[in-house]
Parts: structure tokens; C-alpha cells; sequence
């Protein structure tokens, strides 16, 4: 799933290739994916893109105040860019594209979807505060006002596993499944430590990882097309998607939970003191 780095990537690319420039059409080839009907789709047609920005894991395209394409690319989603856009047809349901707009110059991007599990999610609207998702995002974790007593002030009181936490939208905007993994990792602290019973070093070591795994993650997508984002988020992993490879930090392998849709991975000697946590699948967590 691209998460907030990954997604600055693509506005920042867009804001240099889409904006300034007239949608001419878009054309809808997963009709579910398209989530309003008022305005439709075809508003955005003659509009001007005047700005692109990301709101968490979303991605808006402004037509100025009142008209805005605003689109999340879920768990299997990407953006595939086009500087001749393709001319053909695209068959609803018959292709992993969702949403392809073209552009004024010819340029253009298709919105797409691998999988039978479809989640990629359109949306037009006059205010992106109309988006449901969009609504209730927590704030983001690399503005300015985002400080060590903010953090601390969000896992106060929580009775809830660190690792799904950072992952709530609600609490905090952008970041997931990998990233929380490497956030994790870098502050030394097990994916299952409760956070409301985070002592004051313990949020000091999760804030400062928090601002280095994602400012080192959004530097590392800066500047790249969308083709070269995904290799570029991998690349930087030391433990996410890493399973039985040898931790980068003190050399113990690299271990999985499994979840019903994803994996969690951690390193035993840098964050549980040496315990293997139990597989969801198997048996009763661990603490």
C-alpha cells in the first residue's frame, strides 16, 4: 500500500506534470471505485488543475476552489503516468484500470488495480472535507505543530497495541503497515507495547524514529517518477517485507506475525528482548 512518502512522491510529480494544464476527459473503467455522483466526473472536464496536495494517504487534485478530483489508492492502487496518453478503449471491468484523465497536452495518467479485491477509491467533490476518509484524519506526522507532547498527548489513556495505532488513520495521518514496521524497529519497541503504558524515554525514542524513518522516506521518493517509487520504498526497508533475512542493527533474523491480509516484521533483539511473538494464526499473542 503507498503511504504518505510514497503519495508525496506522486503530488509532487503531478504538481510539476498536472497542474497548470485542462482535463479534457476521464473515462471510468471500475465503476465502483468511483464513490460520488454530485458534481460527476465529467465536471472535471475543461477544468484546470491548479493544484495537487495530499491530505494523509490521499491524493487531491484541486480545479480551483470548488472542484477537486480526489483519489486513495488503497492496498494494491497506483498511478501510471503517460507523457502521449494511450487512445485505447478502455472496457469497464475488463482491466485492472480504474480512472484514466487526460490532459490538455496529450499527458495523462491511468489510476490502477491489481487483485480480485478492489478498494481504490475516486471521488469528486466541491470541498475534499467531504470525503469521509479525509474527515476524520488525526494530524500529520511531519508538520511543524507535530511535537513530542502532541505524540504523547495521542497515546495517553489508549489501551491499544502500539503498532495498530500508528497504523489508525484517525490518530495519525499517513503512515501503515510498513512504515509503522520501520518506525517500530528504529525506536527499539515491540509492536505490542501497549501505548498508554509508554514511559517518557519510550515516547521520546518513538517520536525521534517517527521524524527520521519518514523524512528519510519522503526525501528518498522526492523527485522520482511514479515507475521508480515502489523500488525506492523497498529499498530503504530494514525489517518490513524482510522475513528471514538478518536485522541490518545487531544481525538476529528478521521474524513475521501474520494477519488475515498482511504481515507484521520485527527484530526479536532490537525490540522484544529476545522473544519471538506468537503468530496470530497459531496461538495467543505474546506481550
Amino acid at each position: 500500500m503507498p503511504e504518505m512518502p510514497e503519495v508525496q512522491g506522486l503530488v509532487d510529480f503531478l504538481g510539476e506534470r498536472a497542474v497548470g494544464h485542462a482535463i479534457t476527459r476521464t473515462n471510468v473503467g471500475e465503476i465502483a471505485a468511483l464513490k460520488t455522483y454530485d458534481p460527476p466526473n465529467t465536471a472535471l472536464h475543461g477544468a484546470t488543475i491548479t493544484r495537487a496536495s495530499r491530505q494523509g494517504k490521499f491524493i487531491v487534485l484541486s480545479c480551483g476552489d470548488d472542484l477537486h478530483l480526489v483519489f486513495h489508492l488503497a492496498k494494491a492502487g497506483w498511478l501510471r503516468w503517460y507523457d502521449l496518453l494511450p487512445t485505447t478503449l478502455i472496457r469497464p471491468g475488463k482491466s485492472p484500470i480504474a480512472l484514466r484523465v487526460a490532459l490538455d497536452d496529450d499527458s495523462g495518467f491511468d489510476l490502477t488495480e491489481a487483485g480480485t479485491k478492489k478498494s481504490l477509491a475516486v471521488y469528486v467533490v466541491r470541498d475534499p472535507q467531504e470525503v469521509p476518509g479525509i474527515a476524520r484524519l488525526g494530524p500529520e506526522p511531519l508538520e511543524p505543530e507535530f511535537t513530542r507532547d502532541t505524540l504523547a498527548g495521542l497515546l495517553a489513556g489508549r489501551r491499544t497495541q502500539i503498532k495498530g495505532l500508528l497504523r489508525d488513520q484517525s490518530v495519525i495521518a499517513g503512515i501503515g503497515n510498513a512504515y509503522s514496521d520501520e518506525i517500530l524497529h528504529a525506536a527499539k519497541m515491540s509492536p505490542y507495547a501497549t501505548a498508554a503504558n509508554l514511559d517518557d524515554d519510550d515516547v521520546d525514542r518513538l517520536f525521534d524514529a517517527m521524524r527520521m524513518i519518514l523524512t528519510d522516506a519522503v526525501a528518498a521518493a522526492s523527485g522520482k517518477p511514479p515507475i521508480d517509487l515502489k523500488d525506492a520504498k523497498r529499498s530503504g526497508f530494514r525489517v518490513h517485507a524482510r522475513r528471514g533475512e538478518a536485522c541490518p542493527v545487531c544481525g538476529d533474523t528478521i521474524r513475521s506475525v501474520f494477519f488475515a491480509d498482511r504481515s507484521l516484521e520485527y527484530c526479536p533483539t532490537c525490540q522484544t528482548g529476545g522473544k519471538t511473538l506468537a503468530d496470530r494464526r497459531l496461538s495467543r499473542l505474546l506481550k
